[in-house]
């Protein structure tokens, strides 16, 4: 049917194009695990039909399949790269579609707007922040300044501070995250101080408090996982706290310590949109029901899901048996290894 579709007539009107492109969005996200055929032709179907729609219509579109795993890379892309800003943001933040090399050309090429928007991303790596951080306003230095699943290279960490030295924002944004190492901790409350205005305590006093929070936090996470690693409480009670305190990057910190994964995968399970990877290595370490819907309700938060696809997913858990997780993790550790 979407082979057929694929010939459309020249004259259809604008509103035309927009139903049937509607239309047969949702024939195509009714299958999920659709075939490379099939995605060609909706894919051809969307790229005849974007350049005819409004604004309105592209920003309708765009976000209506802007978390959608199987989206043709061509019409992520084509999307994100819309000259609308308002049309690419939910593409460029949330899309599990783009790649690194996409979302760097757009942060070479677009609009602040759009930089915006990929720094708002649940994850970033390096190479991404070290360009958001050269080319970004003051927006996109806040939203990356206060982004956990960023990561900063050396070099993009020290280029952020100097180039937001002059912006108590970035400061403050800093002070309040909790994966910073304390060489960097350091730094940036040297520089939070020196920023401070003697005379307004307030705001001396409130950067202060979150700098100290941000200080407790880690502190407390390493004597979480010393009790742990004693036996003195469960990985349940660890996990159950840490989700509902929304603390992402050190809930990360815990799974990797519990599955003997590196930070970086505990974290890419944790916060990418294919629930996949979190489910089999929470089944793994053995969490039940309750602490899982925990981490779906962390994830719903930070990555703008739906009741019901939360609700799906803790079914899905309760019928991934334990051996085909750990199977699946040991492949996995295999992989690493051999990579």
């Amino acid at each position: 049917m979407l082979q057929t579709l694929t010939r459309m007539p020249a004259e259809m009107s604008s509103d035309s194009r927009r139903k049937l492109l509607n239309a047969v969005t949702d024939l195509f996200l009714l299958d999920a695990d659709p075939s490379e055929e099939s995605k060609d032709h909706y894919g051809d179907i969307a790229l005849r039909s974007l350049p005819h729609l409004d604004a309105e219509g592209r920003r309708d579109y765009a976000d209506s399949v802007a978390a959608t795993g199987t989206l043709p890379r061509a019409v992520a892309v084509t999307l994100a790269n819309d000259a609308d800003a308002g049309v690419a943001r939910l593409v460029l933040k949330l899309s599990p579609v783009l790649t690194d090399t996409d979302l760097a050309a757009i942060a070479i090429s677009q609009t602040q707007a759009h930089l915006v928007a990929i720094a708002e991303r649940a994850r970033l790596s390096e190479g991404l922040t070290d360009i958001l951080v050269e080319r970004g306003d003051s927006a996109v230095l806040r939203t990356v300044s206060g982004n956990e699943g960023a990561q900063f290279s050396d070099r993009g960490f020290d280029r952020l501070l100097q180039r937001g030295s002059d912006d108590a924002a970035v400061g403050e944004a800093l002070a309040r995250r909790s994966d910073l190492s304390p060489q960097r901790a350091e730094r940036v409350l040297r520089i939070v101080e020196q920023m401070s205005d003697p005379n307004a305590e307030t705001g001396s006093h409130h950067t202060a408090a979150m700098a100290r929070q941000a200080r407790q936090q880690r502190r407390e996470v390493r004597l979480l996982i010393a009790d742990l690693q004693a036996g003195t409480r469960s990985l349940g009670e660890v996990v159950d706290m840490l989700a509902e305190e929304d603390r992402a990057f050190h809930l990360a910190q815990v799974i990797a310590i519990s599955a003997d994964i590196t930070n970086e995968q505990a974290l890419r399970v944790l916060m990418q949109r294919d629930v996949s990877g979190i489910a089999v290595v929470s089944r793994m370490l053995g969490l039940g029901k309750d602490s899982f819907n925990g981490i779906l309700q962390l994830r719903g938060r930070r990555l703008y899901f739906k009741a019901k696809d939360i609700e799906d997913d803790l079914k899905a858990y309760e019928e991934l048996d334990t051996a085909t997780a750990e199977r699946t993790m040991r492949f996995l550790r295999l992989k690493t290894k051999l990579g």
